[in-house]
């Protein structure tokens, strides 16, 4: 009978430490084999152009995954994420009364391939979008930064979740 109970406590031992999974306070899971993580630059094909909008979107998704989890950013990681802003549109979203846009609303989309070296079932390919609306009145070059910041914060956030939050 000892010996029974000494092959299922070896047997339970080796299945928990087989199966690591790193998990973070932010949601993050990730196989503990990863440890490296790399962001391509983030290339602008929209037909309207923020110039800046690339370098935002590839600094902050490296600044999240940096702060969130205990992977090391490297040219050659074991997760790999490359992104294509694909639309960076201002559209009407509120008419007036006399047919003119009380509220335009500032829309980005962005395509991310992401790739796991480890796991290839976690690989997609996925466009995101969010918006913001904003008054029309006011002058959009004046708020234009602080719209996208609010709409990438977003975007980086669903990147993140989708990837690395494997619920």
């Amino acid at each position: 009978m000892k010996t029974s109970t000494q092959i299922f406590f070896f047997i339970g031992l080796f299945y928990i430490t087989s199966c690591k999974i790193n998990y973070t306070f932010s949601g993050a899971s990730y196989s503990a084999d990863i440890k490296t993580y790399q962001v391509n630059h983030f290339e602008n094909k929209a037909p309207l152009v923020y110039p800046p909008l690339s370098n935002i979107l590839t600094e902050n998704l490296k600044e999240k995954i940096n702060q969130l989890t205990k992977l090391k950013l490297s040219n050659d990681g074991d997760i790999k994420y490359e992104g294509t802003i694909i639309d960076y549109k201002i559209v009407p979203s509120a008419i007036s009364g006399n047919n003119n846009a009380s509220l335009n609303r500032l829309s980005i989309s962005v395509l991310v391939k992401f790739t796991n070296t480890k796991n290839y079932s976690q690989n997609f390919e996925k466009t995101f979008t969010h918006y913001a609306d904003f008054d029309a009145s006011k002058n959009f070059t004046s708020i234009e930064a602080d719209l996208v910041k609010e709409i990438t914060e977003k975007i980086i956030n669903d990147i993140f979740n989708a990837s690395l939050v494997n619920w």
